[in-house]
C-alpha cells in the first residue's frame, strides 16, 4: 500500500514522501526508526491516476532547476541534499519525477551528468555535456550559471521571433474561420432574399454566391481535407527532404530570410560558446551544435567544421567559407580567437550582438506586418461588403 506522509526531523525540519508499507502503524514504525516523527499520513487512493505523462518539461523549468541547484550548492548544501530539496518545491509533476529518478541515481553513487543522462528527453546533450564538464574541472557552480545564462538567452531569443510571427497567423486563421462561417451561415440566407426579388446580381456578388455554393455542397468535404492537409504536413515535414526543402526556403523569404540566419547565427554562437567555455572540447562542442541548430544548412556548416578540426585545421574555415549563412563577422571573430585561445569569448560577442540585432528586428517586422494585415482585411471584407450591398440596392430601388 503506498500512502504519502509528512515528519519531521530530529533538527525540527518538516519534509514530505511517500512509501511502501503495510498500514499506517508500519510506516509510523519506520519512520521512528529513521530517528524522525511521523506528522500525517495519507493513503494514496486506487482510483487515483498519475497524469505526470501528459506534462511537459518546459524551458523554464530547466531554467529554474539550473538557478536554484546554483544557488543551494553555493550555500554549501550537498549535491543530493540540493536535489531532494528542489523535488519538494517543483510544482510540475513531471518534473518532480524526473528529479526524484535523478536523486535516486546520484544515491546509488552516480555522477550528476551521468544521473540527468537518464532522461534524454528532458535534458538535451548540451545541457549533460556542460555538467560533465563541469564535474571534471569541479566548477560545477559556474557550471550552472553557464547553462541558467545560455538557456535563458536561447528561450528570449526563440519567444521573440516565435511572437514576431504568431500575430498574423491568429489574425490570418481568424479571419478565416470568420469567411467560413459567414459562407456558411449568413451568405445563402441572403441569397434566398434575392433570389425571392429576382434581382439581376453583379459580378463580384456572383464570385460569393459561386465560392458560398462550393462551401455549403462540399462542407463536410473541405473540413476533411483541412484536416488531411494539416496530418499530412505533420508527417511531411518529418522526412529529411522536406526539411532539407524548408531549411532553404525560409533563408530566402523577404525579410524573415535574415531574421532566419541572424537567429541561427546567434543560436550557434552562444551554443558553441557555452560548450567550450564550460571546458567541452571544440570537436563535441561542434557535434552538439549541429544536433541543436534546427537548419539542414547550417548543420552541414558545422559537419565542415567538424571535418576540419579532426584534420587539424582550424573551424573559422568552415564559417568563412559560407557567408551566404554566416555573417564574415563571425568567421573573423572565431579566427581571432583561435589565435588568441579565446574561441568562447568571442562567440560569445557574437552571439550577444546578433541577439539584439534579432530583436530590433523582430520589432520591426510587427511595426510592417500590423499595417499589411490591415490592408489584407480591409480589402476582404470591403469586397465581400460591396458584393452585398450592390444587391441590396438594386432591391431597394426596384421595390421603390
Amino acid at each position: 500500500m503506498l500512502f504519502y506522509f509528512t515528519a519531521m526531523r530530529p533538527n525540527a525540519e518538516k519534509y514530505e514522501g511517500s512509501m511502501e508499507s503495510e498500514d499506517k502503524l508500519s510506516l509510523a514504525k519506520k519512520i521512528r526508526e529513521n530517528g524522525d516523527i511521523l506528522l500525517k499520513v495519507t493513503e494514496k487512493s486506487k482510483t487515483n491516476i498519475n497524469l505526470s505523462f501528459l506534462e511537459k518539461v518546459k524551458t523554464t523549468d530547466l531554467i529554474s532547476f539550473a538557478r536554484n541547484m546554483a544557488g543551494l550548492m553555493q550555500a554549501g548544501v550537498a549535491l543530493a541534499r540540493s536535489i531532494e530539496i528542489l523535488e519538494k518545491q517543483t510544482v510540475n509533476k513531471k518534473m518532480k519525477e524526473v528529479l526524484h529518478g535523478v536523486l535516486e541515481s546520484i544515491q546509488a553513487g552516480n555522477s550528476l551528468s551521468n544521473s540527468l543522462a537518464k532522461y534524454p528527453k528532458v535534458f538535451e546533450p548540451l545541457f549533460i555535456s556542460m555538467m560533465k564538464a563541469g564535474e571534471e574541472s569541479g566548477n560545477l557552480v559556474g557550471t550552472l550559471r553557464e547553462v541558467q545564462v545560455h538557456l535563458e538567452r536561447s528561450y528570449n531569443l526563440n519567444r521573440k521571433v516565435k511572437g514576431a510571427m504568431m500575430y498574423p497567423m491568429v489574425i490570418i486563421i481568424a479571419m478565416g474561420t470568420i469567411g467560413l462561417l459567414m459562407f456558411k451561415f449568413v451568405v445563402p440566407s441572403l441569397l434566398k432574399v434575392f433570389t425571392d426579388f429576382k434581382v439581376e446580381l453583379p459580378f463580384t456578388t456572383k464570385i460569393v454566391i459561386l465560392i458560398a455554393n462550393l462551401i455549403n455542397h462540399n462542407f463536410v468535404l473541405l473540413i476533411v481535407g483541412i484536416i488531411a492537409i494539416v496530418f499530412g504536413l505533420r508527417y511531411v515535414s518529418k522526412t529529411e527532404k522536406f526539411k532539407k526543402i524548408l531549411s532553404k526556403l525560409v533563408l530566402k523569404l523577404p525579410g524573415i530570410g535574415t531574421i532566419a540566419k541572424q537567429t541561427f547565427t546567434a543560436r550557434t554562437s552562444r551554443t558553441l560558446a557555452s560548450l567550450l567555455k564550460s571546458g567541452v572540447t571544440a570537436s563535441r562542442a561542434l557535434e552538439i551544435t549541429r544536433d541543436v541548430v534546427g537548419n539542414m544548412q547550417y548543420r552541414l556548416v558545422l559537419d565542415e567544421a567538424i571535418t576540419n578540426i579532426e584534420k587539424g585545421t582550424s573551424m573559422s574555415k568552415a564559417f568563412q567559407s559560407h557567408p551566404d549563412l554566416f555573417p564574415i563577422m563571425m568567421g573573423d571573430m572565431v579566427e581571432v580567437g583561435e589565435e588568441s585561445g579565446k574561441v568562447g569569448d568571442m562567440l560569445l560577442d557574437v552571439a550577444s550582438f546578433y541577439e539584439e540585432e534579432v530583436d530590433q528586428k523582430t520589432k520591426n517586422l510587427s511595426t510592417i506586418v500590423e499595417p499589411i494585415l490591415m490592408l489584407f482585411i480591409g480589402g476582404g471584407v470591403g469586397f465581400f461588403a460591396i458584393a452585398m450591398m450592390t444587391p441590396m440596392y438594386k432591391m431597394l430601388e426596384s421595390v421603390n
